[in-house]
């Protein structure tokens, strides 16, 4: 997993270093995380939809 993370990393320094403008930058750096985010959002939905669904206990 930390591989998969390590060339990541450096594809995304390397997108940032080649990048003409300030606004690509910021679109590199959204588009790398929100993949994340939508995993731990879809994560937490399934989560609370069992909490909810055995009662809260």
């Amino acid at each position: 997993m930390n591989l998969i993370w390590l060339i990541q990393q450096s594809n995304i320094e390397k997108k940032i270093a080649e990048a003409p403008d300030s606004a690509y930058e910021i679109g590199v750096v959204i588009g790398s995380y929100l993949p994340f985010v939508a995993l731990a959002g879809i994560a937490y939905a399934i989560y609370h939809y069992n909490k909810k669904k055995r009662g809260s206990e």
